[in-house]
This record gives structure tokens, C-alpha cells and sequence, in this order.
């Protein structure tokens, strides 16, 4: 692995965060008043996006992406980490397990993701059904070609705005050495099929602007056409695909971690109190040699695992790792930062608030930090027969 960037990487690092700083900060303390993200807004970030030749870069060249490695798209996602999600999410970045499409739904949704007419959202979560996958209850029942759905899936992030949504639904049962299991699908389903809703979710303390929604089921028939993938083979399809998200979560949170640290530093540099700078309190400056090294740690962690994805080598452990450890460190690295501003690190004068309340989801979704623990320890003990 060469730990210098290439002058490749470097322009992407240099043209993603001056997006980010020109594009994106600007709009921020609006969106974080109101709540919202105007279409207006949302479509010139998009456009933006495309005319510096980023959208849906993480999409291979030959569906006319910009064929990103998986590192490149780690630089890229950690530099977005820095701005607002509500607003960075219209940077482009389609699922890639759309990649999984046949030909009929490659013209369908991948292509039109990839070109940015249609926008997708990912859905799995349910009110019983979050870390237990398998434990979902939204469920199809086969009537000839075509499948009945209902239920419910809620914690949806930006479904408001897709076009369509991948949804994992279960669809049947079989029998294993340890009981019954749920045999997961998914599905390609489009905003405006009948019997499909797309309701308003819950008011998030983290990520304002970026939406959660809830999606409502009610006796829903889609064709077999419309599954990605094979039937029943659905677990398979997210294993295979959606591991990279809780790499996309890494580099986020090293991205902002890092935003959070130069916020700091100077401050302590500047700040005076008792005839000094506080910088040159030990009780301080301990404290930024910790935080310095602890982002340095989640950022070589992160981009290991992404440098492993390309080589080919297995990076399910690391990957947990890295989601791991850079979500809680960012975590504390939000909280040690307002500890350092005092009283005004709380007030929404500074972003560091937000920064706080937004680490907080980081260690949730994605798979929970004691979900990634279990990956770890797991895949730590398996060669040993335990």
C-alpha cells in the first residue's frame, strides 16, 4: 500500500473539498434552521456535481460513471463528510448494488441513477426489524408472476426524494438446523405504484435535512420482474453489496472529525486564559495530541480497508473496524471539542453542537457499533472453530 497520495488523488481530495467549502458551507446554518433542503438548491448541487465531472463516481465508466476505485471514492467520501449531509447527499452517489440490475431494469433505474434523471433510496430497517435483519415482518406472498406486499419499513433515509426505492422484504421460509429462517427479496419499487407510500418519519436530532421516512405497504403488487437479483436470494445481494456503506460511514466521520480538529486547534492557540493560551495547558494539550491521533488512526483504518476492496483481499473485518473506530472517535473528538470552547461550544452560534448531535446517529445506523464488535470477534474466532 503507497501512503502518499497520488496527483490524481490529490486533485480529487483538492476538488471535493473546495466543493464542499464553496458549495456546500454556505448553505448550511439555512438548513439546519428550517430543516429543509429546497428542490432549487438541490438541483444546483446536483448540477454542480456534473459539471466537475463527479456524478455517481463510485459507478463504473462502462454505465457511464466515473469509475472510481474504491480508495478514490473513500478521499471522495471523506472530504463530503465535512458538509451537511442533508445537502451533500446531492452530490450523486447511486447505490451500488443497482450494479446488480439485469438489462430490462439496467434502462429502467441504473442508468437513469447513474445520469441523474431518477435518485434511489435503500430500505431495510423496520420498527422490530433493525440490526436483526432476518427478523423483518414486511413480507410478499406469491400470487402467480406477481408478489403481494405488506408491511412497514421505517428509518429510511432520503426516500423523500427518491424515485424509486431497493427494498429487502421477506418472502418466504426454510428450514435450517437451527429452526426457521426468513428468506429475504428485493425489490425495485417505484414511488408511485399503488398500494406503496412514502409518509414523513421521525424529527432526527442529527443530520437535519436529511430525511428519514417511512414506507407503508398495503396489499402492494409487484412483478417478479421487479426483483434484483434472484428470489429468496436477497440476504445474499446485501452481503455482497451494502458492506461498503459502513465504509462510506468511515470516511464521513473522519471527514468531519477532521473539519472538528481545525476548528480547535487554533482556538487553543488564540483562547487566553490565566495570562496564557490555553494550548499550553497540559490538561489541554494533551488532549489535541490525543484527538490528532486518534483521526489519524480512523483515517488510515478506513482507507486500508478501502485499499484492500481493490486488491481484492477480504475487508469485512476491516471495514468493521474502521466504521467502528471512526464513528467513536468522532464522537469523541465533538465532545472533547466543545468541552475545549466552553459554554460557547453549545451554542448553535458555532456548528460544534451540530457536530455533536450529528457523531451521535454514526455509531447506530450502518450496523451499530456492538454489531461491528460481533463482525470482529467473529471473524477473529471462526478459524478457530468457536
Amino acid at each position: 500500500m503507497q501512503f502518499g497520495l497520488t496527483e490524481e488523488q490529490s486533485l480529487i481530495v483538492e476538488t471535493v473539498r473546495s466543493f464542499v467549502e464553496n458549495e456546500i458551507y454556505p448553505h448550511e446554518a439555512e438548513v439546519e434552521k428550517t430543516g429543509e433542503v429546497s428542490d432549487e438548491l438541490a438541483r444546483s448541487i446536483q448540477q454542480k456535481c456534473m459539471d466537475i465531472g463527479f456524478y455517481a463516481s463510485n459507478m463504473p465508466e462502462s454505465v457511464g460513471g466515473g469509475g472510481l476505485s474504491q480508495l478514490d471514492f473513500t478521499l471522495l467520501e471523506r472530504e463530503l463528510g465535512r458538509g451537511s449531509m442533508g445537502l451533500t447527499h446531492f452530490f450523486g452517489r447511486p447505490s451500488g448494488i443497482l450494479l446488480g440490475c439485469n438489462d430490462e431494469q439496467r434502462e429502467r433505474y441504473l442508468l437513469p441513477a447513474v445520469r441523474g434523471e431518477r435518485h434511489d433510496a435503500l430500505a431495510m430497517t423496520e420498527p422490530n426489524a433493525g440490526s436483526d435483519v432476518r427478523g423483518m415482518q414486511c413480507a410478499a406472498v406469491a400470487d402467480g408472476d406477481d408478489w403481494i406486499v405488506n408491511g412497514t419499513k421505517h428509518f429510511i433515509s432520503h426516500a423523500n426524494v427518491a424515485d424509486f426505492v431497493i427494498v429487502f422484504i421477506a418472502t418466504g421460509v426454510e428450514q435450517t438446523a437451527r429452526g426457521e429462517k426468513k428468506l429475504i427479496s428485493c425489490f425495485l419499487v417505484d414511488r408511485d405504484t399503488p398500494g406503496f407510500e412514502i409518509l414523513p418519519g421521525y424529527e432526527s436530532v442529527s443530520h437535519r435535512g436529511y430525511k428519514n421516512c417511512i414506507l407503508s405497504f398495503k396489499d402492494c403488487r409487484l412483478n417478479s420482474a421487479q426483483i434484483l437479483g434472484e428470489a429468496h436470494k436477497g440476504f445474499d445481494l446485501a452481503n455482497e453489496w451494502l458492506y461498503g456503506t459502513r465504509l462510506t460511514v468511515a470516511a464521513n466521520c473522519v471527514g468531519r472529525a477532521r473539519r472538528v480538529f481545525e476548528m480547535v486547534l487554533p482556538y487553543t492557540a488564540e483562547r487566553k486564559q490565566f495570562g496564557q493560551q490555553i494550548g499550553r495547558f497540559q490538561g489541554v494539550s494533551f488532549q489535541l495530541a490525543d484527538m490528532i491521533t486518534e483521526i489519524d488512526a480512523a483515517d488510515w483504518l478506513t482507507l486500508s480497508a478501502a485499499w484492500r476492496l481493490d486488491q481484492g483481499l477480504p475487508a469485512n473485518r476491516e471495514i468493521a473496524s474502521a466504521k467502528l473506530y471512526a464513528s467513536e472517535t468522532l464522537a469523541k473528538v465533538t465532545d472533547t471539542a466543545i468541552q475545549l470552547f466552553g459554554g460557547m461550544g453549545l451554542m448553535n452560534d458555532l456548528p460544534l453542537e451540530r457536530f455533536w448531535r450529528d457523531a451521535r446517529v454514526e455509531r447506530i445506523w450502518d450496523g451499530t457499533s456492538e454489531i461491528q464488535r460481533h463482525i470482529i470477534s467473529r471473524d477473529l474466532l471462526r478459524p478457530l472453530g468457536s
